[in-house]
């Protein structure tokens, strides 16, 4: 498996992006795991509606926007990823710092692209 990603704001709704994330993550090989408002499966991907302890979390993939985001900021940074990436529409400066304050990388981009030009 690759990179293990937790997709955070994961929808069962197909006109999502983050749905589309979660298919286009499972079709490149990637182990995903996934959390959201309402359960269902995307892809095989159960979604999860509570916050689970995670291990081995290389990338955390945000569909949040930034006040939403707030809640879970001790979650993400207790969890270690090596990298967060804030998808268009959830870039947050606050948070940014936080990620840096414990040496978690971050970067705003969208994941959908990083995964279509193999760069992810």
């Amino acid at each position: 498996m690759g990179k293990k990603t937790l997709v955070i704001g994961a929808s069962v709704k197909p006109d999502r992006y983050s749905n589309y994330a979660i298919q286009k993550l499972v079709n490149k090989g990637q182990d995903v795991v996934a959390f959201g408002m309402k359960e269902g499966t995307v892809a095989g991907v159960k979604i999860d509606t509570q916050l689970q302890p995670y291990e081995n979390i290389h990338t955390i993939t945000l569909y949040l926007n930034p006040k939403r985001q707030e809640a879970y900021y001790d979650y993400i940074v207790s969890l270690k990823p090596k990298r967060v990436i804030f998808n268009p529409g959830t870039e947050n400066y606050e948070f940014y710092e936080i990620l840096k304050k414990n040496n978690i990388n971050y970067e705003t981009a969208c994941t959908l692209v990083l995964l279509s030009t193999n760069q992810y």
